[in-house]
């Protein structure tokens, strides 16, 4: 079943980005349905999150989606090569997100792995954001995308329910700019799979 609107507008970030670690993320882009467990996350908090782009309520006209109500999809190009796929979260002008890091492939293998360019199937093919977003066909032309449309959407899967201990929280990747919260625990990932980007 699909995630509601209702579920990305809870209020706390890093609960979402952590609850979303198991759920089912599917893309179905150019007649090609492809779909994985989400294994790793990470949560950024609008108000008082200096990792967070809409910081001190930085609005632009990349930025100007995280202040939505939460529902809707934030792509970003990150150093001009890889698009980034966030989720917009919490009520309207909260500006908080979540970065999806990772995910374990289920369908659609073929399609992620010519996407890729790859041959084979490894670890590599869906761990890491950028790799993630190339498997799964997802670009900027997804920004703002409804997370309950016909596009890409959350399933909430019970065959995928993970206990508190095997999930490991750690600091965020990339963010040394951003003085003391670079080292707030709010990457999580799922321990057993081998698709997550850093452990």
């Amino acid at each position: 079943m699909k995630l509601t609107h209702s579920y990305y507008q809870q209020e706390d970030v890093v609960a979402l980005a952590k609850d979303l670690i198991g759920k089912k993320i599917v893309s179905k882009i150019d007649g090609k349905r492809t779909s994985g467990i989400i294994t790793e996350t990470e949560a950024y908090r609008g108000y008082d999150d200096k990792a967070c782009h809409a910081h001190l309520g930085r609005f632009t006209e990349r930025t100007k989606i995280m202040y939505e109500t939460g529902g809707v999809a934030y792509v970003y190009l990150c150093y001009g090569i890889h698009h980034l796929f966030n989720i917009i979260t919490n009520t309207h002008d909260n500006a908080d997100a979540i970065l999806i890091r990772a995910v374990e492939p289920i369908d659609g293998v073929e399609a992620m792995l010519e996407r890729r360019g790859k041959e084979k199937l490894d670890k590599t093919l869906t761990s890491g954001p950028g790799n993630f977003s190339k498997a799964f066909a997802l670009d900027k032309s997804h920004y703002g995308a409804d997370m309950t449309g016909d596009k890409i959407w959350i399933e909430d899967n019970k065959e995928f329910r993970f206990r508190e201990s095997e999930i490991t929280a750690s600091k965020r990747v990339g963010i040394d700019y951003a003085e003391e919260d670079k080292d707030l625990p709010w990457r999580f990932y799922l321990n057993s799979s081998k698709y997550v980007s850093k452990r």
